[in-house]
């Protein structure tokens, strides 16, 4: 089977900034049509914009995961220019640090709703449109090593991609017989704009004393010696969205340098 995704057309949630704006600028140097969805839509016109740019073929659109009537509208649109979808990233995600007992309802509700509600949603809606134009596709979704191990001062967080986990498993289940795979991959320490909130947040609550303390802290003990930087998942997602990945559903991929070996 190939690894090619070229003229595929692929919809990248967060794909901004971040891992999402780097798994989406892979794909269109690999040759897919990629769709650049984001909550910030001058940010997704900017990526866009970067990518075409360079070569690749991309459009931006603005897209909020929380509400299925915005998913419905980024598919269709979608669809309506690239005459079908191929492969949906749901990697849309955010997080927060908060020591356990400090967590509110507000809190885990907000957590929990992008990161997990978010992609239940667009695990549904992307799997009506592959069902309904025939021939399988593909849904990949971003975990984190999170949800591999849970993390006290991010324990919502953890929570919500744990979640994912399992929607990943069940969905892959749901949707074999409809030749639809659904994997997803779990990053570590990656050197993003979501990191330096995180190692914010360290510091602010408490947990730590300096800048990027939380950050040397927890890459530390990776095994190939550096943390992640957004273009180590690139590789990863190219494959995940092409025919080279057809028979494999249903896993989570740690992607993360060796920190979490299971």
């Amino acid at each position: 089977m190939s690894n090619s995704v070229e003229g595929r057309s692929v919809i990248v949630t967060g794909a901004g900034r971040g891992i999402g704006r780097a798994m989406a600028e892979g794909l269109a140097r690999a040759g897919a049509r990629v769709v650049i969805a984001d909550i910030d839509p001058d940010t997704a016109q900017a990526t866009a914009a970067a990518i075409r740019d360079a070569g690749g073929q991309a459009t931006g659109m603005a897209a909020d995961v929380t509400d299925r009537a915005s998913i419905r509208a980024l598919i269709a649109g979608t669809v309506a220019s690239h005459g079908r979808l191929d492969a949906m990233f749901n990697n849309a995600g955010i997080a927060q640090v908060k020591p356990f007992n400090d967590i509110t309802e507000a809190d885990w509700h907000r957590v929990m709703d992008v990161n997990a509600m978010g992609v239940l949603i667009g695990i549904q809606e992307a799997s009506k449109q592959f069902i309904a134009q025939g021939g399988g596709g593909k849904i990949i979704n971003t975990v984190s090593i999170a949800g591999k191990q849970g993390y006290e001062p991010l324990a919502h967080y953890s929570a919500s991609k744990f979640a994912v986990v399992a929607l990943t498993q069940a969905a892959a289940r749901a949707f074999g017989k409809d030749r639809i795979t659904v994997n997803a991959i779990c990053p570590g320490v990656v050197a993003t704009d979501m990191w330096k909130l995180i190692d914010r947040g360290f510091r602010d609550e408490g947990l730590t004393s300096r800048d990027n303390e939380a950050f040397e802290g927890f890459s530390a003990d990776i095994l190939l010696g550096r943390a992640s930087q957004a273009g180590d998942l690139a590789g990863v997602a190219v494959f995940l969205a092409s025919a080279g990945s057809d028979y494999m559903t249903g896993q989570s991929l740690v992607v993360d340098g060796g920190m979490v070996l299971i």
